[in-house]
């Protein structure tokens, strides 16, 4: 349930396919996922809304004037920021390790370019740098990659139609990303719902923390091997997932065959309103139109099931749920002061 894959929605995908239920694209989006390992938490009230009051006061301002100009010219951006926000806290903490770039001749490689994140997509990192860039230029050396980051996700969750919160920051950007310390610590696309429910608890968040950031789904969409075996070969029995809309069904075998030609096709999470961020979401897995089987499960778990009907029911319930399980994720592995963190110029490269 990756937090938060991405979409497009300029006109420069080189085929769209359209049915009254489906919208398929080709971009380049995915979600990936594994297995936990715990991730040390510090304690939220490390963190202020006030943080840079005095240092950096139009901070969320200069932000913002990125993201709204990135929204406008490639929405992408949105989901993108997203679910990089999401993989980078789930690796390491809320750190802005995932924006860190490979070192020139080490063996080691970095967070991004580990499997599970090949797949994030340019304009996220491409819209920090700009925001970040331009922070520089008016308060250098005081800010850190992973608040921008923060803010960034937060506005682009409000700019697709979705609740505007505080953010609250003081993070230090992370001296650690490594590869090797992605795998186990991102769901998979075919995750049990005890899988995900022990991975989220190993960050220190809960059952409904992990439906609620599920309704991140609203918006991005997921690769056709994402959900392959859901068409054609669900759990080895050679047929479909019987839990699958047949017109959804019909739609998404159309253009995604069991063999090749499916590499670059994506499928909306959100088949009825794919673009705007709102609790639909919900909806659709109530009515067999979830895309992942991750997404499905948790409308077929009885432990999870009772939370998507509440929030299919109600969007502000959601809006606020929402930006309370943000906060708390955003808090995960905190880094403090230049024992453990540094504040990075160029989100790409370590400080030192």
């Amino acid at each position: 349930m990756s937090a938060y894959s991405s979409a497009s929605y300029s006109s420069s995908p080189a085929l769209i396919f359209t049915c009254s239920f489906i919208f398929l694209l080709t971009i380049n989006s995915s979600i990936s996922l594994a297995k936990p390992t715990t991730t040390t938490r510090r304690p939220p009230r490390q963190l202020s809304v006030n943080y840079y009051a005095k240092t950096c006061p139009q901070l969320e301002q200069l932000v913002n004037s990125v993201t709204s100009q990135q929204f406008k010219e490639t929405p992408v951006s949105g989901p993108a920021t997203i679910r990089l926000f999401f993989h980078d806290c789930f690796v390491e903490g809320c750190d802005a390790s995932i924006l860190i770039s490979k070192k020139p001749g080490t063996k080691e490689l970095a967070e991004k370019d580990a499997e599970d994140n090949k797949d994030l997509r340019a304009e996220g990192f491409e819209g920090i740098k700009k925001a970040k860039a331009l922070v520089e230029s008016k308060c250098p050396g005081v800010v850190s990659c992973s608040d921008i980051l923060a803010i960034a996700a937060r506005d682009y969750t409000h700019l697709a139609g979705g609740p505007y919160y505080q953010v609250k920051k003081g993070r230090w950007d992370g001296k650690i990303s490594m590869a090797s310390r992605v795998p186990f610590n991102l769901p998979r696309a075919n995750s049990t719902v005890d899988q995900l429910l022990k991975l989220f608890k190993s960050k220190g968040l809960t059952l409904e923390d992990l439906v609620v950031l599920s309704g991140a789904h609203t918006i991005g969409f997921a690769h056709c091997s994402q959900f392959l075996t859901r068409l054609y070969n669900f759990h080895g029995t050679k047929k479909p997932d019987p839990d699958i809309d047949p017109r959804l069904l019909k739609a998404l075998k159309m253009s995604c065959p069991p063999f090749g030609g499916n590499l670059d096709i994506v499928a909306p999470f959100d088949v009825t309103t794919p673009f705007l961020f709102d609790h639909a979401y919900y909806g659709n897995l109530e009515a067999k139109l979830g895309l992942l089987a991750t997404d499905q499960a948790l409308f077929l778990d009885p432990r999870t099931k009772p939370l998507v009907q509440q929030l299919s029911k109600d969007k502000q319930k959601f809006y606020q749920a929402f930006a309370q399980a943000m906060d708390k994720m955003g808090s995960i592995g905190v880094k403090r002061g230049r024992r453990h963190g540094e504040k990075r110029k160029d989100c790409s490269l370590h400080a030192s």
